[in-house]
């Protein structure tokens, strides 16, 4: 374990930084905590943020070295995995919003029971409890 970490932030890059805060805040039932124009973010946890930045803003970080981010769009990019402690609430709750479910509540071989659902961006989101 490295000491000098104190928190986590975990940024996903977005096509369009208000559609994508708009439905975070549906998913975690809760506004953002910063929204600004660039940036958004929510408090998680004590120890953890959701970033959203949009594509452009960030590929005038990384680009020419690594591809426009606009390019990954739609493509699964990394997964968000978050242990809840009421399963069939949040599933109902990302079925009203009409999310994408990828993979149905299920007891999965390492423990967990989880159901998978993408982002408008094509970022898996996974919901679980420890059994």
């Amino acid at each position: 374990m490295i000491p000098q970490i104190k928190h986590t932030e975990i940024i996903l890059y977005v096509k369009d930084q208000q559609k994508s805060t708009d439905f975070y805040q549906k998913v975690l039932r809760k506004h953002a905590d910063l929204n600004v124009p660039g940036m958004t973010e929510f408090i998680v946890n004590d120890f953890c943020k959701l970033g959203l930045m949009p594509n452009d803003g960030i590929a005038k970080i990384i680009t020419p070295t690594l591809p426009h981010p606009d390019l990954g769009n739609g493509i699964p990019r990394c997964e968000l995995y978050f242990i809840v402690e009421n399963l069939q609430e949040e599933y109902q709750n990302i079925k009203n919003l009409d999310a994408k479910i990828i993979s149905e509540i299920e007891t999965r071989n390492w423990g967990d029971t989880t159901f998978y659902f993408s982002d408008l961006d094509g970022h898996v989101i996974a919901f679980a409890v420890n059994n």
